[in-house]
């Protein structure tokens, strides 16, 4: 160890001899144990090295460059043709490979479904659903559909409308419309909260009650935007998280384990025939098992319409 890195930090001291490499994938090499100092296995970034130490680094390809790797999977596929994919997914799958979450996801299963999501930004993938947010998704098949589904969804032309089971009684007039800004909340980094102008992006749902009693409701959500947690935040600040929602105040009931969402409905034109396409899924078997449960009334839109007039 040269003597100008005498007492630093190993992280920062590797960081500042190879640096081809990351200071977190150096970590993350530490922590994995691939790194030997002073003749033994060091997993502790903060060790402070001395003059003189030997350093042996065994170099390991990252979480992050293992992800992007094609994994077989079923999907539940609703339309299909060479340039646009709509998918329904399943609760509890991650869309994106994340820390934490690094194989097994949707963007895994799309890479061993077709070739051409190889050559794709994200495999596709346009937008996004929360892990346990079961419901229907738009994946782009081509370059000239992903970008043409990227400006639809910024121009607000893609109508997306959800099913949301809410903790509560309904308080207010059976339609609404809520407008803010969403942001980081900055007391909860895990979360997303109402926030100032300066500090967040515009978010507006479209809410409607559909049926409810003293004890929970069922309101349809059609999105204006796509923020993260957008409709768990605006029901959250009704005093009516989402049930199953821990993050924004809500607790499991009527079996219900996961946050009661689903992306029931889906309208669009067709990024490159300009096709009008309108897809529906009912909710899946738990979440339509606790709307019986808690006595709430589900009653499926008619064909090829959506749940908001």
């Amino acid at each position: 160890m040269p003597a100008g890195l005498h007492g630093w930090r190993i992280d920062r001291a590797l960081a500042q001899l190879v640096p081809e490499f990351s200071r977190s994938y150096l970590q993350q090499v530490l922590a994995e144990g691939g790194v030997r100092w002073r003749g033994q296995a060091c997993t502790k970034a903060s060790a402070k090295v001395a003059v003189g130490d030997a350093i042996e680094v065994t170099l390991r390809p990252a979480a992050q460059a293992r992800a992007f790797v094609a994994q077989p999977m079923a999907l539940a596929v609703c339309f299909e043709d060479e340039h646009l994919m709509v998918i329904d997914k399943p609760a509890g799958l991650v869309v994106h490979p994340a820390a934490g979450h690094w194989s097994g996801t949707l963007l895994n299963g799309l890479l061993a479904h077709h070739e051409a999501a190889a050559t794709l930004p994200r495999a596709g993938i346009v937008h996004r659903l929360d892990k346990d947010t079961s419901g229907l998704m738009l994946v782009a098949k081509s370059r000239p559909a992903m970008d043409a589904l990227v400006r639809a969804i910024a121009a607000r032309e893609v109508n997306r409308q959800y099913l949301a089971l809410a903790h509560g009684a309904w308080r207010g007039p059976d339609s609404r419309t809520l407008e803010g800004f969403i942001g980081r909340d900055p007391h909860n980094r895990l979360r997303m909260a109402l926030v100032g102008e300066g500090a967040g992006k515009p978010a507006r749902t479209d809410l409607h009650r559909l049926d409810g009693n003293a004890q929970a409701t069922l309101v349809a959500c059609k999105l204006h935007t796509g923020r993260t947690h957008q409709i768990r935040v605006h029901l959250a600040s009704l005093g009516q998280p989402l049930v199953g929602d821990a993050v924004y105040g809500g607790r499991p009931a009527w079996g219900l384990e996961r946050q009661g969402l689903h992306a029931a409905f889906l309208g669009l034109q067709h990024p490159i025939t300009g096709a009008g396409l309108r897809f529906w899924r009912d909710p899946p078997a738990d979440l339509r098992e606790a709307l019986v449960q808690g006595g709430l009334r589900y009653n499926p839109p008619p064909a090829g319409s959506g749940p908001i007039a």
